[in-house]
């Protein structure tokens, strides 16, 4: 396969499984109630995201990078409200 085309599709991943924690994060920040989340989940994917982005810096890999960079820091707010909020 073409590497460009193969980038794109990294890229078109990236966006999709970055921007789907945007809707949560904001329904948190706005109703206030994390009691449907489970911490050890969120903070073990927290985890694994963070590892993620390790490996993409490894590689050069942009969308490793962006998408996991993202990620991780809409993961932090999310295990950090829950801290807040219970």
């Amino acid at each position: 396969m073409d590497a460009t085309f193969l980038t794109a599709i990294g890229l078109a991943a990236a966006l999709l499984t970055t921007l789907c924690w945007i809707p949560q994060a904001l329904k948190i920040i706005r109703d206030k109630d994390t009691r449907a989340l489970s911490l050890t989940a969120t903070v073990t994917l927290a985890i694994g995201i963070a590892l993620w982005l390790v490996y993409g810096i490894a590689l050069g890999d942009l969308p490793l990078i962006a998408a996991n960079a993202i990620s991780f820091g809409l993961m932090l707010v999310i295990v950090a409200l829950k801290l807040r909020h219970g």
